[in-house]
């Protein structure tokens, strides 16, 4: 089986946690559970640290800070209405899956707010690649239908991964 999520490790204390085998299981249950074909789609993740994060994050946001994760869809997926559901991407094949975007992830800020929160820095990074991957499919939290509908997909697929829901 081919990987749906081609991980680059820029930090390596990244390699040291597992982010591969982690990203690979958040993405292929949010698209399972989202009733696409993991086999049928592409995403790549570039694990970082704050740093990267903040040039990333300064050049595509103009906020030259840190930041948790970054996603960047390769089709505007947006749903119309607010809290309408997005458009569905177009699958690929097995040997020449559709691209879902790009996520990147920095390293120091995951492990700060999850010690914040008093969560397992699995639990949380797992949140995070979840959330980015509902991004790259066209979920936003911008209005507030999509933030209510986006929170309710998210956390129905966390608890499908044993993982508390983040908002309560």
């Amino acid at each position: 089986m081919r990987p749906l999520v081609d991980t680059m490790i820029q930090d390596p204390r990244w390699q040291g946690f597992g982010l591969a085998d982690a990203a690979e299981r958040a993405a292929r249950t949010t698209l399972a559970a989202q009733g696409l074909d993991p086999d049928r789609f592409a995403i790549s993740l570039m694990g970082c640290d704050d740093v990267r994060i903040a040039a990333l994050n300064g050049d595509f946001r103009a906020k030259p800070a840190p930041t948790n994760v970054l996603s960047w869809p390769s089709d505007e997926r947006g749903a119309a209405a607010d809290g309408g559901r997005p458009d569905r991407p177009d699958p690929g094949t097995p040997d020449s899956p559709a691209e879902l975007g790009d996520i990147a992830i920095a390293w120091e800020t995951c492990v700060a707010e999850a010690s914040v929160a008093e969560k397992p820095l699995h639990d949380h990074v797992t949140h995070l690649i979840v959330h980015a991957t509902l991004h790259l499919l066209g979920y936003d939290h911008i209005r507030e239908g999509d933030a209510t509908r986006m929170e309710a997909t998210e956390t129905g697929i966390l608890a499908s991964l044993g993982v508390a829901d983040p908002y309560a």
